[in-house]
C-alpha cells in the first residue's frame, strides 16, 4: 500500500476560503435579541419583593414643606406671599431654612417676567449658600387647573 502525500501539504493544495459563514453571527444576534426581549420588561416595571419585617423600624419624619419664592411679572419677589426686596431675600430664607438642608425653595416665576429676573434670583440664591431649589410649572392641559403646580427639578 502507498502512501499520498497530504494534500494540503502540498502549495496548490491551499486555496483561501472566500465565503464566511452567517450562521455563528445569526445565531449570537438572535440569542441577545431574545435576552434583550426578556430583560426590557423587567428593567421597566421593578421587581415585586415582599420586603421583611423589622421590630425596631421607625417611619421616617415627613418632609418639611417647600418655601415658595414667587417673582412677578414686574420682577418684585416674595416668599411664601410676603413680599421682600431683593437684598433681603437671602436673609429672610436664611432664616426660614435655620440650617435645614434638606428643605427645598421652589421658585416660581411669572410666565410674562423677564427670563434675566427669574435666573438673577437663582444666581442671588446660590451665591447666599441656598442650593436646594426648584422651578415650579403647570403642566398642559385640562389638569392644569385642577392640580397644585409641579416642581420641575432640583438644582444639587
Amino acid at each position: 500500500m502507498t502512501r499520498r502525500p497530504l494534500r494540503s501539504l502540498r502549495p496548490e493544495g491551499f486555496r483561501p476560503l472566500a465565503d464566511i459563514n452567517v450562521t455563528p453571527l445569526v445565531d449570537v444576534m438572535l440569542v441577545l435579541l431574545v435576552v434583550f426581549m426578556v430583560t426590557a420588561p423587567m428593567l421597566a416595571a421593578g421587581l415585586k419583593v415582599n420586603l421583611p419585617r423589622a421590630d425596631t423600624a421607625r417611619a421616617l419624619p415627613p418632609r418639611a414643606p417647600p418655601i415658595v419664592v414667587t417673582v412677578t411679572r414686574d420682577g418684585g419677589l416674595s416668599v411664601d406671599g410676603a413680599t421682600v426686596g431683593r437684598d433681603a431675600l437671602v436673609a429672610t430664607l436664611g432664616s426660614r431654612l435655620a440650617g435645614d438642608g434638606e428643605r427645598v425653595v421652589h421658585i416660581r416665576g411669572d410666565r410674562d417676567a423677564p427670563y434675566g429676573e427669574i435666573v438673577s434670583v437663582i444666581d442671588l440664591l446660590a451665591a447666599g449658600g441656598i442650593s436646594r431649589l426648584a422651578l415650579v410649572s403647570r403642566p398642559h392641559g385640562p389638569a392644569a387647573a385642577a392640580g397644585p403646580p409641579a416642581a420641575a427639578g432640583t438644582v444639587p
